[in-house]
């Protein structure tokens, strides 16, 4: 530009000198309707180039005074976002303070000029939500849905959260399904899906989702133990409330080998077979448990299950839990074989052996249970011992009173805990 400029110059230098040098300044005429204007070839030339500084002049102003306004905006713009994120800040300070109402406010606010405007509507829609306001919680998340546009996933899965605080489960659900299918392994949208299931007791749809939380989320291995305990309850208590005991059988049935291998899923069965009364299919799942059951939960868990158990001839069972109590060395295990042998020889009439166990119970207090009293009193009064069946009514009466007065100081303690 510059140098175009400048070779304009000279070339006018050169146009104006010449006629002078030369000694002739040469005519110029020009001729409109109304006027006539007369002039030299060096008077043209200094009235062009006085025209072109003008214009250049002309043109400079302009641009500074755009350059002034850019200026003026960019420190308005400036100023409002940084603005916004004081605000932003103050408003999640709040939010961590409980103060929604005032959360809501700072956030959403000046949410538009904040560094991150989407993140600011759904953060303002989750403090609208928590002070009950549904109607502006669902206004900020429509305009976080214009701003995000296609990649909404983040504002999905707000709206997804929201509507289950809200305690629309079903239409969380009919969202959470969506977010499976847009992002089948995001670690949010499975922990999400985790909770909605949970609430929904969509049990069958957790059992599907099981494998994928196992290796995306990083849940400890207690809290995988326990949602895969609660899919197994869910799971069979849906089956037996929807199509009874031969359902819950058929359904067993049909499970892969590593679940029907599974003691707590066993166990389970176990309990709702007895529950419903069908102690013949209990049976054959107990003695099929009892055998491969190793470790001590497993087995605290499943003999607290057989004394419920109605049998009508000596069996494999008890000659398996004898065997079993005979090398087990943990007093705990020892009382709870105790009385799964004591319950179960009553209930075959075998009184003899039923008071040796039940016996061996009561002398363990720790571990007793009101009903091992009882129990044990009605098989003295069936070997026609009443002085003992009274002695040992006693002691359950004692037994449970002193229960009774530990109550409230446990339930003063586990308050205060809280």
């Amino acid at each position: 530009m510059f140098k175009v400029l400048f070779l304009m110059l000279i070339l006018l230098a050169g146009l104006v000198a010449g006629p002078y040098l030369s000694g002739k300044q040469g005519y110029v005429l020009i001729s409109t309707t109304n006027w006539d204007i007369e002039m030299t070839i060096p008077t043209l030339v200094v009235f062009f180039v006085l025209s072109l500084a003008i214009v250049y002049l002309v043109q400079a102003l302009i641009s500074r005074f755009c350059r002034l306004s850019n200026s003026t905006y960019g420190w308005f713009s400036r100023r409002k976002r940084r603005k916004a994120e004081k605000q932003t800040l103050a408003g999640l300070i709040k939010m961590d303070e409980g103060d929604y109402a005032k959360a809501e406010k700072l956030i959403g606010k000046n949410a538009k000029h904040a560094t991150e405007p989407v993140l600011n509507f759904i953060k303002a829609a989750e403090a609208a939500q928590q002070k009950g306001d549904e109607f502006s919680a669902n206004k900020y998340l429509i305009e976080a849905t214009k701003l995000a546009g296609n990649d909404n996933l983040v504002v999905e899965l707000a709206r997804t959260r929201i509507l289950l605080q809200q305690g629309k489960t079903s239409a969380a659900r009919s969202a959470i399904d969506s977010l499976l299918l847009l992002a089948p392994y995001n670690p949010e949208v499975l922990r999400l899906a985790v909770d909605i299931y949970l609430q929904s007791n969509a049990y069958a749809s957790l059992d599907e989702l099981f494998g994928r939380v196992e290796n995306k989320l990083n849940y400890s291995r207690e809290k995988l133990l326990q949602l895969r305990h609660q899919i197994e309850d869910g799971l069979q208590d849906e089956k037996l409330n929807e199509d009874g005991v031969d359902g819950l059988l058929a359904w067993w049935e049909e499970q892969s080998r590593k679940r029907r291998n599974d003691i707590y899923a066993k166990t389970g069965m176990l309990k709702r077979l007895i529950a419903a009364n069908d102690h013949e299919s209990a049976y054959e799942i107990a003695l099929e448990t009892v055998k491969k059951a190793e470790n001590k939960t497993d087995r605290l868990a499943l003999l607290q299950q057989l004394p419920h158990l109605q049998l009508e001839s000596d069996s494999k069972l008890i000659k398996t839990l004898e065997k079993q109590l005979a090398s087990t060395q943990d007093p705990e295990l020892q009382v709870a074989y105790n009385r799964a042998l004591g319950y179960l020889n009553v209930r075959l009439n075998e009184f003899n052996s039923a008071k040796t166990y039940l016996c061996n119970v009561l002398s363990q207090p720790q571990w007793t249970k009101a009903e091992d009293y009882t129990m044990t009193a009605y098989t003295y009064e069936q070997l026609g011992d009443s002085i003992n069946a009274q002695k040992v009514r006693e002691q359950g009466l004692q037994f449970v009173m002193k229960n009774r007065q530990n109550t409230p100081e446990q339930t003063e303690i586990a308050v205060l805990n809280r």
